[in-house]
């Protein structure tokens, strides 16, 4: 299956949290970042996630938000740290590809006058933040 989702993150299942209706997963990205989703109880069941399982973190480019200084204050789960890499601009919204510290590539959809309001540029260091509730899992 082919998807239009960028960011497509192989990662390796460390804790299933199972609620009434919700679980949280955590994962490890192949470069050892640490993502939590939260999904139905019903798809950790139907996809058979558990520890131990193999799945790819999905996350829409336009669900991605970036910070620059430190993040504090907020229940945004998924903090992964990172550079901007590449940095294109279109007439209303602007790309950011941000490689990963420790590792992987993430892409970032944000409008230009966030570019402008955060000082971005090729290099600037940021967080990408991405809620639990907009990271989706697959598996093979």
């Amino acid at each position: 299956m082919s998807l239009s989702i960028r960011n497509q993150l192989p990662a390796t299942v460390i804790a299933v949290t199972s609620g009434e209706a919700m679980a949280t997963v955590q994962s490890r990205l192949d470069g050892g970042q640490v993502v939590t989703a939260a999904v139905t109880l019903g798809a950790v069941e139907e996809l058979g996630i558990a520890e131990g399982s193999q799945v790819t973190a999905l996350a829409k480019a336009t669900e991605v938000a970036l910070a620059t200084g430190e993040v504090s204050g907020l229940s945004i789960r998924n903090r992964l740290p990172g550079t901007v890499a590449r940095l294109v601009l279109g007439a209303a919204m602007a790309t950011v590809v941000i490689t990963l510290d420790g590792g992987g590539e993430l892409t970032a959809a944000i409008t230009q006058d966030a570019v402008r309001d955060l000082g971005l540029a090729e290099g600037t260091r940021v967080t990408a933040l991405i809620k639990s509730t907009e990271l989706s899992l697959a598996t093979a």
